[in-house]
């Protein structure tokens, strides 16, 4: 390609609306354009980039077996309720796209496609001997995010691969499962991307396990925790970790005190002269469930760890069936406005108890008039312990569980593991931190959508037995963006080779020399022929804005024939170091060749 043929416009300063450097250089360099909010058009360099991209997913997809297909975007509600997630994407995560046909039919815009090809499996697979089945497709999805940002990264509609496999058992499915991830890695690695696997929440797509795929960068959404010795790696969502040691208390005796102005934990120790580790904080949730009942949630857990809101999240989903629900829609720090909707009387935040009486709340058919009281792993075995009294500027010290205040019926593990704090499997070993994007995403789902839809098939021995099911996910145009995140200077993007638009550019640093012309005109025929993809810029510009465009654009390695022509050399100079060194016209292309070869391989 030419690049005065091709819609190619670059932009010398960050446009207002980018906030990470792959968001500004992807828009600098021309690759994708804001068509509105989350919404962007992925020009001619990015489209290239997006067919490398999928090509690598798909080759490593099929040499599993696994066969390729595609699934409509547009996706009945009554699909959605079968499962019961309806309910869940529409109103609690609120990130599926809904609207109504012309005949009132519910209807919804895919983020996904566990329903379809569920029903997909239900109506065409019968016999066991049909099984195991993988099915994927590469196409576009749709997700109303609340706040789209960071261009391809959190965006309204993105591209996509994402897989579904159907098994007689666990045996099988965990065997796909790690083919996937398997598949998953080398298609990071031939991606040339810096990668790690980590254990992961399941969310609400569900399952009993799951492993994300985090490309490492600074900018990433995501916080991983690991262990240099390799054995672990985590999200923060998912991780555990033993906490520090508790400290002895200094309290011996129970007893009322005064603590004014401590509403926090580190006023409180400063006041009291203790330990985090020897308080028992207590932290005031709200849960809407599906069927529109709100529980009032205290979560009593030692005063140096955090709830972690996901794990949280899921110990609720657990516990749905006791208020006649499936799961939770909205879990928040109810504010002073919530409060106002149920609280029969003003709360003492910050001196709260584990006993708060639960005449606080105003009971309707709308809100349980008891708070679900839980209590953390970390507070469970704690002694003479600090805590609220329910009375604000109070708390008590010296208190025991059942006998000052009972232990809460259910214990859970909701604290946030965090960067310092001792591995479980071998606690010589702290968790280290670092910043990832997730790339990719793999779901061991079990019977969670063939029970819920009636997909079942017919066992061995004449039974009528559920799906046992994985799914696996890899946001392709998140993986491109990724690669710009993690490579990139002070010049613009720098490509891994596997996946850049472009092997080569030719710069012509002036077109009016006839030479040079006859020479770049010579590589650039030669070069596309023997499969080294490479662009000519032949703009009538200054040589210093080629050059500049080519950095910034990324492409990996730059021909440009100037002055060292009167040698019969011209000068190459590789993107990603800079290093500059005069070849042989007659030699670029095998020199290039093997360059390529090394870097993709």
């Amino acid at each position: 390609m030419r690049l005065s043929q091709m819609l190619f416009v670059t932009l010398r300063e960050d446009p207002a609306e980018a906030e990470i450097p792959s968001h500004k250089l992807l828009l600098r360099a021309g690759y994708i354009r804001r068509i509105g909010s989350g919404i962007y058009a992925y020009l001619p360099l990015m489209w290239r980039v997006l067919k490398k991209v999928s090509q690598i997913v798909r080759e490593e997809m099929d040499a599993t077996g696994a066969q390729e297909c595609l699934l409509p975007q547009l996706q009945p509600a009554d699909l959605w309720r079968e499962s019961g997630r309806w309910d869940t994407y529409t109103q609690a995560e609120g990130i599926m796209f809904s609207m109504t046909d012309r005949q009132q039919r519910e209807l919804g815009l895919g983020p996904t496609h566990e329903e379809v090809i569920t029903t997909i499996a239900k109506d065409m697979i019968r016999s066991y001997r049909q099984l195991p089945v993988h099915l994927y497709q590469i196409q576009t999805k749709f997700r109303d995010e609340i706040r789209p940002r960071f261009g391809l990264m959190r965006g309204r509609e993105f591209i996509m691969k994402d897989g579904y496999s159907f098994h007689t058992n666990e045996e099988s499915l965990k065997k796909t499962y790690q083919d996937m991830a398997q598949a998953y890695s080398n298609m990071l690695r031939r991606s040339g991307l810096q990668f790690r696997a980590v254990d992961a929440d399941s969310g609400a797509i569900g399952g009993s396990g799951s492993q994300e795929f985090m490309v490492l960068a600074e900018a990433g959404e995501d916080e991983v925790l690991y262990t240099e010795d390799g054995q672990y790696a985590a999200n923060v969502e998912k991780a555990v970790s033993m906490p520090a040691d508790v400290e002895q208390s200094p309290f011996a005796t129970f007893e009322k005190r005064e603590t004014p102005g401590t509403e926090t934990i580190d006023k409180l120790c400063k006041f009291l002269k203790c330990s985090p580790t020897q308080v028992v904080k207590n932290v005031l949730y709200q849960a809407v469930y599906d069927n529109g009942i709100t529980v009032l949630v205290l979560v009593s857990i030692r005063g140096d760890q955090d709830v972690n809101q996901v794990k949280l999240l899921n110990e609720l989903t657990k516990l749905a069936g006791n208020y006649q629900a499936k799961t939770v829609l909205f879990l928040t720090v109810p504010d002073a406005e919530a409060q106002r909707k149920w609280a029969a009387k003003s709360l003492p935040l910050g001196y709260m108890a584990p006993d708060v009486a639960d005449d606080y709340i105003a009971g309707s058919k709308e809100v349980n008039s008891k708070f679900l009281r839980l209590v953390d792993r970390t507070a469970v075995d704690l002694t003479n312990f600090v805590t609220g009294s329910n009375e604000s500027g109070y708390h008590v010290v010296g208190a025991n569980w059942d006998k000052e205040f009972p232990l809460p019926a259910t214990v859970v593990g909701v604290r946030t593991a965090k960067k310092g704090d001792r591995a479980v499997h071998n606690p010589e070993q702290t968790l280290q931190s670092a910043r990832g994007i997730e790339v990719g995403h793999i779901f061991q789902l079990g019977t969670k959508y063939s029970q819920a839809m009636g997909a079942t098939y017919t066992s061995e021995q004449g039974e009528e037995m559920p799906f046992v099911m994985g799914c696996y996910g890899v946001g392709v145009s998140r993986l491109a963006q990724s690669a710009v995140e993690q490579s990139y200077d002070k010049d613009g993007i720098i490509w891994p080779v596997a996946i850049a638009p472009y092997h080569a550019i030719i710069s012509i640093p002036n077109i009016s020399d006839s030479q040079q012309v006859e020479v770049a005109e010579k590589l650039y025929a030669e070069l596309n022929q023997s499969g080294i993809e490479t662009l000519l810029d032949d703009r009538d510009e200054r040589a210093g804005v080629k050059f500049k465009d080519a950095d910034l654009i990324g492409i990996p390695y730059r021909i440009v024939p100037g002055r060292s022509l009167k040698s019969g050399k011209v000068e190459v100079v590789e993107r990603a170091t800079h290093k500059s060194q005069e070849i042989l016209i007659d030699e670029v292309n095998s020199t290039l060749k093997q360059w390529i070869e090394a870097a993709i391989n």
